[in-house]
């Protein structure tokens, strides 16, 4: 079982903001970053994973680049300091078939059996990669189908393996990547594509058949690209930690046999959109389900680690968001899921999770953006991408080789938590992050509140933390938050006062003059600050 990383010393609830509070009670900090953070983690730490079917979408092609989602993405590097790496797979991935007659990028037919969310019926052609040309200073991984077999599947493989490395070159390629989710091939229905009796070792044997097959097409096509520095994958995409194949026996059936796995990729769901008595109070916006759903992973980790498995291999969450199936309206969608994203990405920070791809496609519910316009979905700026922007302010570093780390400052709260990060091993910002439902639009007596779960009929409810900060010169510390006009919001978010919104500048910042910006908290003689933050909101404290 993980142990929970804690500071030493007491912590304390957050209570109203006219209730009086001992100083003793204050939640204490270490200038120096102590042993129970996390590893560093990898630079960038926000990035994105884009459903293979939806790339296009977002990314557009070399006539038509999608500016909206290049500001998205450029706001986000300008944050954190470098700009999100693309993982470009998916469900649909594994469906998709290549068709060098195609005159467009990809083509699709939907099949309700199989989902209403992507196509399952998918050709693409040689222009679909023209869309890895249209975000600047991006890395990209690319994914491989490995869940069609026999020679159809070898012949797409070898048939894509020289475009895929010509559009990558030159720095673009990141890593690549060779199956999604292969722990359910054999029980994926309607159309499983693995027999029963496919186990961990055949699945080993398969992948590494299939990167030898890659890695022969690249010094063919892109020689450059089949060097060791440059041939890495991401691996072994596994949905979760208990389906059908287990991610430790697969390890110790030789994954990494032939060296070139660069991240352990494994992919997370808080919950599924259609899973009974799925809420935001007790899904989404608490602490509880998130850590408890996060230190599955950490304690694969270690022993992976422990056994030596995984030396030098960074563990990451290749694939994940809120809801499996796409996300449910009204809470993936929602400011709620967005808080629920600071806490979610910065726990897996604490937990040596080194980085997360936020999952994304078109028509998606908990998505951070919907890239066109579709008779489904407006295009817009979605709520996540607001918790998005506030981890990218939280993680930042100004040079690649800087370390950053994160330490759960814990509180005895579900409906709360807070972060402190560390660069170089010193104290540089805290975030506090409010989870407490204040619903806006709706009343106590809808589904998804409760009794004692405020609406827009009563005033907002505001929660005060104490920290006890170490010697500071400073007398006052900056602080930015993230803010909506309660739970239930899914539009008028804004972080640090800026809005995003495709309405106002195709994505671009925009500063709201009605959100009041420029804040300061006072540092006492003895190091105390005191942050008041309204229930249902972030706020992120820079020293």
């Amino acid at each position: 079982m993980l142990i929970p990383l804690l500071l030493g010393a007491t912590v304390v609830v957050a209570i109203p903001a006219n209730v009086e509070r001992d100083a003793s009670s204050a939640i204490p900090v270490s200038e120096k970053v102590p042993q129970t953070a996390g590893t560093a983690i990898l630079n960038p730490f926000v990035a994105f994973s884009i459903e293979f079917s939806s790339f296009p979408d977002f990314a557009g092609n070399s006539s038509l680049p999608n500016q909206f989602s290049k500001n998205l993405l450029d706001n986000l590097g300008k944050l954190q300091g470098r700009k999100p790496h693309i993982r470009v797979g998916g469900n649909t991935q594994d469906l998709a078939l290549y068709d060098p007659d195609l005159k467009t990028g990809i083509q699709g037919t939907y099949v309700p059996a199989v989902s209403e969310d992507y196509p399952s019926i998918i050709s693409y052609g040689p222009s679909y990669f023209e869309s890895y040309s249209t975000w600047p200073g991006v890395k990209f991984s690319h994914g491989f189908n490995m869940g069609e077999n026999g020679t159809v599947g070898i012949d797409n493989l070898i048939a894509t393996v020289p475009l895929a490395c010509k559009a990558l070159k030159d720095g673009k390629l990141a890593y690549w990547e060779i199956g999604n989710e292969p722990d359910l091939f054999k029980t994926t229905t309607p159309n499983s594509v693995r027999p029963t009796s496919w186990i961990e070792s055949d699945y080993v044997t398969e992948w590494l058949a299939k990167a030898q097959i890659v890695k022969r097409q690249l010094k063919k096509s892109c020689p450059e690209m089949a060097k060791d520095a440059e041939y890495k994958y991401l691996a072994p995409s596994f949905a979760g930690l208990t389906n059908s194949l287990d991610p430790l026996k697969t390890w110790q059936n030789g994954l990494d046999t032939d060296h070139n796995i660069g991240l352990n990729s494994m992919h997370n769901y808080i919950g599924g959109a259609d899973q009974p008595g799925v809420t935001l109070r007790h899904t989404l916006m608490n602490h509880t389900s998130t850590a408890h759903s996060v230190n599955q992973h950490a304690n694969l980790s270690q022993v992976l680690n422990s056994q030596g498995l995984t030396k030098n291999i960074p563990y990451i969450l290749g694939e994940t968001n809120s809801l499996y199936h796409q996300g449910k309206p009204g809470l993936s969608n929602s400011f709620g899921a967005a808080l629920w994203g600071v806490d979610f990405n910065l726990y897996c920070a604490s937990q040596s999770i080194q980085r997360t791809h936020m999952h994304q496609g078109t028509d998606y519910r908990y998505a951070s953006w919907q890239p066109v316009q579709t008779n489904k979905t407006t295009i817009g700026t979605k709520a996540p991408y607001y918790g998005n922007a506030m981890v990218a302010a939280m993680l930042r570093s100004n040079k690649d080789s800087d370390n950053v780390q994160v330490v759960n400052l814990p509180l005895s709260e579900e409906t709360e938590a807070a972060y402190a990060a560390y660069i170089n091993g010193n104290l540089a910002r805290i975030a506090v992050v409010n989870l407490q439902e204040y619903n806006y639009t709706t009343t106590n007596s809808d589904s998804d509140s409760l009794s004692d779960s405020p609406s827009a009929s009563t005033q907002r409810p505001v929660a005060k933390y104490t920290f006890q900060l170490p010697a500071t010169s400073a007398k006052s510390l900056s602080v930015q938050r993230l803010m909506a006009n309660g739970t239930d919001s899914i539009t008028g978010i804004t972080w640090d006062g800026w809005s995003y919104n495709y309405e106002l500048q195709g994505g671009e910042p925009v500063r709201q003059s009605n959100v009041t910006i420029g804040e300061s908290l006072s540092v006492s003689k003895k190091g105390m600050i005191e942050i008041e933050v309204p229930y249902s909101s972030g706020a992120m404290i820079s020293l």
